[in-house]
């Protein structure tokens, strides 16, 4: 039986690297994997799965409005597919999560999905919200806060490095914009530690 897989952490725990590891091994053993990714995060370039350690794949992109259920099918229907792999999985709406349940439902294909759970302001983001209520099984991919502790939160810094609590969630970027950090240093708006 197919199954919708959640695969979550805070940035640079090597979500995009875990997403194209798998995809490899698919492919190695001579399967068909579909990737896709959100169209509104461009920073490896649009249509692009990229990790920080220098892999990259080329993805389909899912905008808010994608029926991702349609556009997999009809993939499906030009070629097997043996797997489904979605980057920023965040980004997806509650009805495109039931739209994968779909996919796993119905035309069986397993669905693994990678992405944060919670933004800056430790709120769930609505995709990984109905992916924690709907998936099959979740992983947790771990990192670790410039303490050593687990890193389960999210930063955003503003130019100067300082902590922002409030704004819009989305906000594309990366090291120069976002943290990740334990609970602690999240509450206490540290994003790194103090020059010595």
């Amino acid at each position: 039986m197919a199954k919708l897989y959640f695969n979550f952490a805070a940035m640079n725990a090597g979500k995009s690297t875990v997403l194209l590891q798998a995809s490899y091994n698919y492919v190695e053993q001579g399967m068909h994997t579909l990737l896709m990714t959100a169209a509104v995060d461009d920073r490896a370039g649009v249509g692009k799965i990229a990790s920080r350690i220098g892999l990259g794949r080329e993805a389909d992109l899912f905008c808010t409005d994608t029926d991702v259920y349609a556009s997999i099918s009809a993939r499906h229907e030009e070629k097997h597919i043996d797997c489904v792999m979605i980057d920023e999985a965040q980004f997806l709406s509650a009805a495109q999560v039931w739209q994968l349940c779909r996919v796993t439902d119905e035309l069986r294909i397993p669905v693994l999905c990678y992405g944060l759970r919670t933004d800056f302001m430790g709120e769930l983001f609505p995709g990984s919200a109905a992916l924690l209520a709907l998936a099959d099984h979740l992983r947790e991919i771990r990192t670790i806060c410039w303490c050593g502790s687990k890193a389960s939160m999210v930063l955003r810094m503003d130019a100067g490095g300082n902590a922002v609590k409030a704004g819009t969630q989305v906000v594309i970027g990366g090291n120069d914009v976002y943290a990740s950090v334990c609970r602690k240093h999240w509450k206490s708006g540290e994003p790194h530690r103090e020059a010595e």
